[in-house]
């Protein structure tokens, strides 16, 4: 099965993960868990790269919702390329895709993932409207 990302969607962000041998589990494969953890790494880097730092007393980004699909297992040793993409702007959400693929095997998705972003102000703990500044970036 090949995961492709619909032309709607905006590349942002690629990044490579090394694959430790502490991710692996007693199957001799990356544990699921793991995935969820570079899928997080990718989009936290991202967001670190254009400036979305959240500020406990004003707003911020919140994952409300994350999903991966497993295609192929990854092994140690290795390093995993991170490929992330935004679609679907809302007046307060986004959504965040993610592909990973060995960078040994280029083009081929060993897993998808992605996650809904909604717009908080903290101090409040409810939705508020995108900034502009990011409205542009995941437009």
């Amino acid at each position: 099965m090949k995961f492709e990302i619909p032309e709607i969607k905006k590349f942002v962000f690629e990044m490579r993960i090394p694959i430790r041998w502490g991710d692996m589990d007693a199957m001799g494969h990356v544990n699921n868990t793991v995935y969820f953890r570079y899928l997080e790494t990718a989009r936290i880097e991202w967001m670190s790269a254009i400036g979305c730092r959240p500020h406990p007393k004003g707003e911020g980004p919140v994952i409300v919702n994350a999903f991966c699909n497993f295609y192929k297992q990854l092994e140690y040793p290795g390093d995993v390329l991170a490929k992330m993409y935004v679609s679907d702007p809302g007046r307060t959400t986004f959504e965040t895709w993610c592909t990973l693929e060995r960078v040994d095997r280029p083009g081929v998705i060993d897993a998808a993932g992605g996650a809904t972003t909604i717009w908080i102000d903290f101090p409040k703990q409810k939705a508020c409207p995108l900034p502009d500044w990011m409205r542009q970036i995941v437009s």
